[in-house]
């Protein structure tokens, strides 16, 4: 068990981000990322596809023998998890309540913002978790759809982003929110576009650190954490264009992806 490898699965690049604090917390466990850049984004598409797309990651990650999977989607972390937790064995994680625990904490006046795609914002998946844990804390979401796609084609710096940025969140400053929660993982890599339209003061809550350390604990409390010295190895298959892939992901990873293995049937 110790030495099987962990599942992580994403819509696209953005899961990437989960990935790098991944390496930085357990630099000694092996990791195997699966894309599914064949049918990004999923925050348009149904529920029930989403929840299709999120069956047959899993299935995929399986073939590997993984002892943990973590849906670093926001998307399918919302509509896919409660789903998938009923019907598989390994243990499954999202990045949902990682990201609410870090906002909570975040926070100084209680109110805190969620960007993300228009099936996690419909779902209400974050202001469901901030409430369970505080239900005095004022919750206000904003889906972002353009956000992906321009993550996706490596446009952070452009200023398209700025325009979109602006665009999307201008009403927040009104509603005196101190706290924002990037509820995609593709959203990190746009973070100086959205700190930017909203303003010095605002905290940017990335849950990719806060879904890390979870699986951390959660490998510890089971016994399977890796116990030696070696350095783990990252294996990374995608759906479709996995020369795109590896470009987009040195951006996210701040190093070189040497190979990605594209995988014709999911």
């Amino acid at each position: 068990m110790k030495d099987r490898p962990i599942g992580v699965f994403d819509s696209g690049v953005g899961g990437l981000t989960v990935v790098k604090q991944l390496m930085k917390e357990m630099p000694n466990e092996d990791i195997i990322y699966f894309g599914d850049t064949a049918r990004v984004p999923y925050g348009t598409k149904s529920e029930s596809t989403i929840r299709k797309f999120s069956i047959e990651n899993v299935l995929f990650l399986l073939n590997f023998n993984v002892k943990l999977i973590i849906i670093a989607c926001n998307t399918s972390s919302a509509i896919g998890l409660p789903f998938l937790s009923k019907f598989f064995s390994v243990p499954i994680i999202g990045v949902i309540k990682p990201g609410a625990k870090a906002a909570i904490r975040a926070t100084r006046n209680g109110r805190i913002g969620v960007i993300g795609t228009n099936a996690t914002i419909t779902s209400g998946a974050y202001e469901q978790e901030v409430r369970s844990i505080n239900p005095r804390i004022k919750v206000f979401s904003r889906s972002c759809p353009l956000f992906v796609p321009l993550a996706e084609e490596g446009w952070a710096n452009d200023g398209i982003v700025e325009a979109a940025a602006k665009k999307y969140l201008s009403g927040f400053k009104e509603k005196g929110i101190d706290t924002v929660i990037l509820g995609c993982t593709h959203y990190p890599l746009l973070k100086k576009a959205i700190g930017k339209a909203l303003g010095k003061t605002v905290k940017l809550v990335d849950s990719a650190e806060e879904t890390a350390r979870e699986a951390k604990n959660l490998l510890e409390e089971c016994g399977a954490k890796y116990p030696g010295k070696r350095t783990g190895r990252t294996k990374f298959y995608v759906s479709d264009a996995p020369e795109k892939f590896m470009d987009v992901a040195k951006k996210f990873l701040g190093k070189d992806v040497k190979a990605a293995e594209q995988v014709k049937d999911v």
